[in-house]
């Protein structure tokens, strides 16, 4: 008989990933729930659900850079690739102190559900670097970037895996990794990454991208619910580029920006708060508190401001079981990825809150940057109003079908988005069978 170590456990054989654990979560698990709540939705395929719970690829690199100072310093990163049913792995790369693999996974999953759900060709991945950047300097951040990039490119390439920005990474950062991995494969490479600038073949229009998709998702909700886009009061949480992008094209189309969050307070005027001037203050103060006209509020009071329409535009898990029977607003519409947790999906939809989900709701991202791989294989450029126009209807007939599933099943919007999706998804699996 062999003697285990006092410390050791047997072997157990079974099929269960080790990342699975029960304690250790984090944004994985709302994932696996809203894959749960799907699945009898999924007839025959639900054969292959199992598929959705378990990324393709984790690959987790020590990322060691040189600093200003002469030492070294090494960094975690990860990238994910969740699905490639239906094309290569595309999602962002995000630089954050807080990044964990939990986080990742459930991202590159979301990618997967939201590209799907507006049938985009593509799968789901998504990368990170676990650093805070206002730490560094510009020439860390790029031998960071640089490093990182050349320790993911073999799972990474325009055919493969398409990453693009994120939190806290921006055309710069994409633009070195082009570079970077251009160097590394004898070539250039402009269809490596999205979100790059125009001038190295990025496409006009993707700054605004995301939040315009949120503005078409939300303007869309109005209409269903018989609202006027008109005077709607309108609150956000995230005032980067996705919240700001969606507060102004609000603000553009008569609706009052209220309230605004981000990580330096909050802020409240009844009377509107003009987003661009915001910005302005935001900028010279590194601040949106302070802004003349407005009241400053406590940060869970942010919840507590009555709107038609509240945009979550900032991480994941913002509206949880203790804040979402506080919410005033008649419509969520979820610029961030992941900021509603199951159980307060429950409570919200109890008390009459439309929800219009991430997957569909900041697809405005992702769908412009398909529109940019597709200019760069072609080497043929559209102008800024095509792509506005174009974005516009693909993120306008999405809606509409994931609100006459909603409607067919009796369900959420982000039920319905997880129905369609996953059908998708799985039906290609489905077709392709397994290797060997």
């Amino acid at each position: 008989m062999t003697t285990l170590p006092p410390d050791s456990m047997p072997r157990t054989l079974h099929s269960v990933p080790s990342y699975l654990d029960k304690s250790n979560l984090g944004p994985w698990e709302i994932y696996l729930e809203q894959v749960d709540r799907v699945t009898p939705y999924l007839g025959k395929l639900s054969y292959w659900a199992e598929t959705l719970k378990r990324p393709k690829r984790i690959l987790i690199v020590d990322v060691p850079i040189h600093l200003d100072d002469g030492t070294v310093a090494h960094f975690e990163g990860y990238r994910v690739q969740h699905n490639t049913s239906r094309g290569p792995a595309k999602g962002g790369v995000r630089f954050h102190q807080d990044v964990t693999l939990s986080e990742v996974m459930a991202l590159s999953a979301w990618m997967t559900i939201k590209n799907a759900a507006v049938n985009l060709p593509y799968g789901g991945g998504k990368g990170g670097v676990r650093i805070d950047p206002r730490n560094y300097s510009q020439g860390e951040l790029e031998r960071l970037t640089r490093r990182y990039t050349t320790e993911i490119g073999l799972v990474i390439g325009p055919d493969k895996d398409i990453p693009a920005p994120d939190v806290n990474t921006n055309p710069q950062t994409m633009a070195w990794m082009m570079d970077t991995y251009s160097m590394n494969v004898g070539r250039t490479a402009t269809g490596v990454v999205t979100g790059k600038p125009v001038q190295l073949g990025g496409s006009l229009g993707r700054a605004d991208a995301t939040g315009r998709g949120v503005f078409v998702a939300g303007a869309q909700a109005l209409i269903k619910l018989g609202m006027p886009l008109e005077g709607a009061k309108v609150a956000v949480q995230g005032f980067g580029n996705v919240g700001y992008a969606a507060a102004r094209i609000f603000h553009d189309h008569g609706a009052r920006v209220i309230a605004i969050q981000d990580v330096s307070g909050t802020i409240f005027s009844a009377g509107g708060l003009d987003p661009y001037a915001v910005q302005a203050h935001l900028q010279a103060t590194g601040s949106v508190t302070g802004f003349v006209g407005s009241d400053t509020l406590k940060g869970a009071e942010f919840w507590q401001v009555p709107c038609d329409i509240l945009i979550p535009a900032a991480l994941e898990k913002q509206i949880t079981a203790d804040n979402a029977d506080q919410i005033q607003a008649r419509v969520v519409v979820e610029g961030a990825n992941g900021p509603t947790t199951p159980a307060a999906d429950d409570i919200l939809r109890g008390r009459g809150v439309t929800v219009v989900p991430d997957v569909l709701a900041n697809a405005g991202g992702v769908t412009v940057s398909y529109f940019e791989w597709v200019q760069d294989f072609s080497s043929f450029f559209w102008t800024e109003d095509e792509i506005n126009a174009r974005l516009d209807r693909i993120m306008g007939e999405a809606f509409n079908s994931l609100w006459d599933v909603a409607e067919r099943h009796g369900v959420t919007l982000r039920t319905a988005a997880y129905i369609v999706a996953c059908t998708r998804v799985l039906e290609a699996r489905a077709l392709r069978g397994l290797y060997p």
